[in-house]
């Protein structure tokens, strides 16, 4: 189901959001890579929260793919995946000004899963350029190296791994990008759970007013008084019956 388009003053609200939270997630990724080295096979680390039950890191790590590392390391995967945001980029801007997204909740998801796509994006068209030994290389090998900064660690030392150093398994890093996609989806998938979720109706209700109000507006000529016809003088020169 789909409304017109929403207001300017929804839009530009929506697109503080988006630019915000873009700032949020290239600051952060920025810092990691000013102050941590480049991954080798385990990046360093800075401890926040150490328990029994869970520990939660700072790292630096590259991920060439998607969400929890799907294509990582492979050729591809730069260039797929940057085609793949750039086509859903595309996508999502069609239909928002489709109204595709009537209510409030579906808007702010909007603008979460934007800002993410957005934010991971620049990472695959800039990182590849500042890792070293760029300048010897051509712009399209600096570019298939392009990945995505993550650098939100989550680990469980209740369950093993021996493939981590530590031995505990680690939850697939991941930034605040991410964490915009991820909420984006809770956000649609919340909204399919609620009853009578339908366009706007105050929006709706103020553009069918201002519609109504303009086609019913009098033109200028036909508020303007029409003459009354004037009636004969008593002592007229008119005949009289006799």
């Amino acid at each position: 189901m789909t409304t017109s388009a929403p207001s300017r003053r929804t839009t530009i609200s929506l697109i503080i959001l988006i630019v915000v939270l873009y700032l949020i997630d290239q600051v952060s990724k920025w810092l990691i890579v000013f102050n941590f080295e480049p991954p080798v096979y385990y990046t360093d680390h800075v401890s926040v929260f150490d328990s029994a039950a869970l520990c939660f890191d700072i790292v630096r790590v590259h991920n060439n793919g998607v969400a929890f590392g799907f294509g990582n390391g492979t050729l591809w995967a730069p260039y797929v995946f940057l085609g793949v945001q750039l086509a859903a980029l595309a996508f999502l801007i069609v239909l928002y000004r489709r109204g595709f997204f009537f209510s409030r909740l579906l808007r702010v998801a909007w603008a979460l899963i934007l800002a993410g796509v957005i934010g991971n994006m620049t990472d695959r068209l800039l990182q590849g350029f500042f890792l070293p030994g760029a300048e010897q290389l051509s712009f399209f090998e600096n570019l298939s190296r392009g990945y995505v900064v993550d650098f939100l660690d989550v680990g469980l030392p209740w369950i093993h791994s021996a493939v981590n150093p530590d031995g505990m398994y680690h939850w697939p890093s991941f930034n605040v990008a991410d964490s915009c996609v991820c909420i984006a989806a809770a956000l649609f998938l919340l909204v399919s759970f609620l009853p009578g979720q339908r366009p706007d109706e105050k929006e709706t209700k103020a553009r069918s007013r201002e519609t109504n109000d303009q086609a019913s507006a009098p033109t200028a000529e036909a508020t303007q008084p029409t003459a009354e016809p004037t009636q004969p003088a008593s002592g007229s020169d008119t005949p009289q019956p006799s």
